[in-house]
């Protein structure tokens, strides 16, 4: 029965794959992402399951879907809605396909887990299995930007569970992410004096001028062997050519390996930023660590050891590895819930033009996650 279950899905699986590709959902794009999450509400309110709204303003809605008969749920599954695409792209480059592989914004990253998630809890239902009560889902709007306003829901929420499941898409190796990066996003804003550089220099204060040395300081930061790095990816400033600027500023991303590097980064960007090389600007610095580095430990462990018997029942062998990039399960594994990342299915080229999902890998992702579910609700 399941097996002609997922024959007959696969292509209701692609469908709404293509209605949420076609939605522009960029994080800063509340309307886009709200459609979104409208879609999948409904889906899930058909399946009788109860969808709270936490609303936001600067974002889009999250989303925390659970079965009205559900008892103090012990697994938490989580996926974001957000892509990094502007409005315009669904239009110029929509959902297309060929015989393996799917492409359209954010079809990797991750419209095709969200699908995913959505037909596990389906596949459930139809088998008379009651495991689906077992689960609460998070859907957030701001993944894509560090889950910043999504932050405290998503602690609040894994705080009473056992395991956290995260349906991050999987590269082509298919192998679960056990470890991520920790990572943090500051703003530096940089205020200097305005004067015409030809007529009276001395009268400006530069705010670009200033906005260098701090550069330099902070990729000084940078310590590849201990697996930390800054970088100053955005810098803006100045109106013409000919005229010192007054403001300036700059964009910055950090990545650690450990809690105590990212505590003693912040206080070494903070300090770096409360003092001026050219007298006469100011700084201000706006950000700090959004997400805690994700250590595998005893309790992910055992998780892991279910994925991969739960995975060798369907033929396939899964291994874990660490990675440099950050996701939610940062946050899950923080506050020392049990996570496994990258449940979701196959694909590459994230955040591109050329984003791609390998088709064949929906449904075996999308039984795993049901057999899951049915496995982690039995303990």
């Amino acid at each position: 029965m399941l097996s002609k279950f997922w024959e007959d899905k696969e292509t209701d699986m692609l469908d709404l794959l293509e209605k949420l590709v076609n939605i522009d959902s960029g994080t800063f794009n509340k309307a886009g992402v709200d459609q979104v999450g409208n879609v999948l509400a409904s889906a899930y309110q058909a399946l009788g399951f109860q969808v709270v709204v936490d609303q936001q303003t600067e974002r889009g809605d999250h989303l925390i879907i659970v079965h009205p008969e559900s008892q103090n749920p012990n697994i938490l599954i989580i996926g974001h809605m957000d892509t990094v695409f502007p409005v315009g792209t669904a239009q110029n480059r929509p959902f297309s396909r060929d015989e393996s592989f799917a492409y359209g914004p954010g079809i990797y990253d991750m419209k095709a887990s969200l699908v995913m998630m959505l037909f596990a809890v389906k596949s459930l239902i139809e088998q008379g299995d009651e495991s689906f009560k077992q689960i609460k889902i998070i859907l957030n709007s701001d993944e894509e930007h560090g889950s910043i306003y999504s932050r405290k829901l998503i602690e609040r929420e894994a705080s009473d569970v056992k395991y956290a499941l995260i349906v991050e898409p999987s590269d082509m190796t298919g192998q679960l992410i056990t470890g991520r990066r920790g990572g943090g996003k500051f703003e530096l804003h940089v205020t200097g004096r305005a004067a015409h550089s030809g007529e009276e220099p001395e009268k400006g204060r530069s705010a670009i001028g200033e906005l260098a040395h701090k550069i330099i300081q902070l990729h000084a930061l940078t310590d590849p062997n201990a697996g930390v790095h800054v970088n100053v990816g955005v810098v803006s400033g100045g109106t013409t050519s000919n005229t010192i600027a007054a403001h300036a500023k700059a964009s910055i991303d950090v990545r650690m390996e450990t809690l105590e590097q990212a505590m003693e980064l912040e206080r070494k960007i903070k300090q770096i930023c409360s003092t001026t090389t050219i007298e006469g600007t100011t700084l201000v610095l706006q950000g700090g660590i959004t997400r805690p580095p994700m250590i595998k430990n005893a309790n992910s462990e055992h998780l892991l050891n279910i994925v991969q018997e739960e995975a060798l029942q369907l033929g396939e062998l899964l291994l874990d590895k660490k990675t440099g990039s950050g996701s939610d399960g940062n946050l899950t594994s923080a506050v020392r819930v049990a996570t496994i990342d990258a449940l979701g299915p196959r694909g590459g080229n994230a955040h591109t033009a050329d984003e791609f999902l390998v088709i064949e890998s929906m449904v075996p992702r999308t039984r795993l996650l049901a057999n899951l579910i049915k496995r982690l609700g039995r303990e």
